[in-house]
């Protein structure tokens, strides 16, 4: 298949990229490279720098007959879209339209989806939260999330547009970026190597359901043969404490920092955890690298090459 990947010089999208091509497909690549890196690239995928936004792309249409394509480009800093929601509208809302209706206009066959758990479904009600849970983003990085889902939505009922969305737990693992304002695994990681002593917002209790990279290259490849037109969550159902983190990553580091308690960040959310009963059911994924062993694999990977 032809298969358009948005972001794939980033850190999840290169992952499915590298495992799509290993699998004989014919990859193109649509990343600006504001966060993704040339040598995520994989030199056997077509690259194109431009930016979902540009009315541009509609060339690697009309190059390439694509089959599906799977979006995960994105400005995914939770925090900056609370400081400049028309910028994150602009960046996540449009661009992901333009995609759209490029995908319309070029009869692709589906569109898979990186979304988010957390940030879409707030502060639980119950846990683990499932894909019935309600939604109540409280921040527009999860709003914009939320309103292309229900673009996707509009597409497959007035277009026939397939699509399978993902909402993402927290990912962590090789490639990830440690020097923006999420991915505490990749930042934690990258200050303990460097001798410096990470911040730990608040007490450290608040928790997170973090999946490694690897399990989620596994669900981007069945989403591949899925026919169904639905949501899953991405998730281990399990939650992990910041201080849990700090422990491991300091254990397998070698180091021995003390824990360094700051203010607790206002408006963090304190719990999240996500079910993934359907997605095991649908399509029999379920995550294979428990926390302690993806958090070792975290630090050698880290240890041996330069982000």
């Amino acid at each position: 298949m032809n298969i358009l990947v948005t972001g794939g010089a980033g850190f999840i999208a290169s992952n499915i990229v590298d495992a799509y091509i290993d699998l004989g497909h014919n990859v193109i690549i649509l990343d600006n490279l504001s966060t993704g890196r040339k040598e995520f690239i994989n030199p056997k995928a077509t690259f194109y720098e431009k930016d979902i936004r540009d009315k541009s792309i509609a060339e690697i249409f009309d190059n390439h007959k694509i089959d599906i394509i799977n979006h995960h480009a994105a400005q995914i800093d939770l925090r900056k879209s609370v400081e400049n929601p028309a910028f994150d509208v602009d960046n996540n809302v449009i661009g992901g339209i333009n995609l759209f209706q490029n995908a319309v206009k070029y009869n692709v066959g589906k569109v898979i989806f990186a979304s988010t758990g957390g940030a879409i479904y707030g502060e639980h009600d119950y846990f683990p939260a499932d894909e019935e849970h309600p939604t109540r983003p409280y921040a527009p990085y999860g709003i914009n999330k939320l309103t292309l889902e229900k673009y996707l939505f509009y597409y497959n009922h007035v277009y026939g547009l397939n699509y399978t969305v993902f909402r993402y737990a927290n990912i962590y693992g090789p490639r990830q970026n440690p020097y923006g304002e999420c991915g505490v695994i990749a930042i934690f990681t990258d200050k303990i190597l460097k001798n410096i002593l990470p911040l730990i917002n608040g007490d450290g209790g608040q928790t997170r359901d973090y999946v490694y990279v690897k399990d989620v290259v596994k669900a981007n490849v069945l989403a591949l043969n899925d026919k169904a037109c639905t949501i899953y969550n991405i998730g281990t159902s399990v939650e992990t404490s910041v201080n849990y983190i700090f422990d491991k990553l300091n254990l397998f580091a070698g180091t021995n920092f003390k824990e360094n308690h700051g203010p607790e960040k206002k408006g963090e959310q304190r719990r999240s955890v996500l079910g993934y009963g359907k997605i095991k059911k649908e399509l029999g994924w379920e995550p294979s690298v428990q926390m302690e062993n993806g958090l070792k694999m975290t630090v050698e990977y880290f240890k041996t090459h330069k982000i």
